[in-house]
């Protein structure tokens, strides 16, 4: 890298894998603003639950007051939920539905889809939005004990959460609206680990820790799973958005170099694009 690439500042050409998907447009708009080359490299889906018994339910235990606190974990899945259960639920009618219960957003993403169908929200779970703010919220503002709670799912139960909710008294019911799977195309993933591994990209951003999963997963498929925990470690920069998602990396052994103060796309990939030269690593290759 030439001097006059490092002081240009930003990304300043540096290729960025970004293993996003529903947003990995969004993402890589931000990577190019910043100066980088995004390779795109989604390593989920989102996969509707067909015919979902579960969400029907739900729905019925709300119209016959079966719940006291509706916690929503994401916004996917208050638009799933809304789709899943159309026939019986017009959408003007969910504002009047929700106003039956305490209503508790997981962050800003679940509180902007429900309001875009007119819910009032009770509770807005501050940053970084994981399951310990969540239940700290529970602690410091709705005695639970005794109360009926129902909670909206992604991908996979948050065995942490649910056992912190049954543990404080509340009876809990699962709501599982979609389930987490490998894109149906998996080569554009599995070409941008080869990129890393060949040092043609100098940086990653994880924004979901079921990301994680599948990297490893499709790593130890092809044979290359010790390559990519050696190089990810020596001298490529790892961006990750938040706690969950960085206790995963940290969980499978892959390092964190750069986790935003705030949990948002935007705030990870413009403190990537700042901090990535000060981690220490080895300069990768740029364009």
């Amino acid at each position: 890298m030439s001097t006059d690439a490092r002081a240009t500042g930003g990304f300043a050409g540096l290729r960025v894998a970004v293993f996003e998907a529903r947003m990995a447009e969004l993402l890589g708009d931000l990577v190019a603003k910043h100066g980088g080359v995004p390779v795109a490299a989604p390593a989920l889906r989102e996969i509707p639950i067909s015919e979902n018994a579960e969400a029907q339910m739900f729905i019925r235990g709300l119209k016959q007051d079966e719940f006291d606190v509706v916690l929503f974990e994401t916004g996917a899945g208050v638009r799933y939920l809304v789709e899943a259960t159309e026939t019986r639920v017009p959408l003007e009618d969910w504002p009047a539905l929700l106003a039956r219960v305490l209503v508790i957003a997981r962050g800003p993403k679940p509180a902007s889809a429900l309001r875009s169908i007119g819910a009032i929200i009770d509770f807005q779970v501050p940053e970084p939005n994981t399951w310990r703010e969540t239940l700290a919220l529970i602690d410091a503002r709705i005695p639970i004990a005794g109360l009926r709670v129902a909670v909206q799912e992604y991908g996979k139960p948050n065995q942490e959460l649910l056992d912190g909710l049954s543990h404080r008294g509340a009876v809990v019911t699962r709501v599982p609206v979609y389930r987490w799977a490998l894109p149906k195309d998996t080569r554009p993933l599995r070409q941008a680990i080869q990129q890393v591994l060949s040092g043609e990209i100098g940086a990653v951003l994880f924004t979901a820790a079921q990301q994680v999963e599948h990297v490893l997963q499709i790593a130890t498929e092809d044979g290359c799973e010790a390559s990519l925990r050696a190089i990810l470690g020596q001298s490529v920069v790892v961006g990750s958005i938040g706690l969950t998602t960085s206790s995963a990396l940290r969980d499978h052994g892959f390092p964190v170099d750069i986790e935003p103060e705030h949990p948002k796309s935007g705030h990870l990939v413009a403190a990537v694009a700042d901090g990535w030269r000060r981690c220490g690593k080895a300069r990768p290759r740029i364009n």
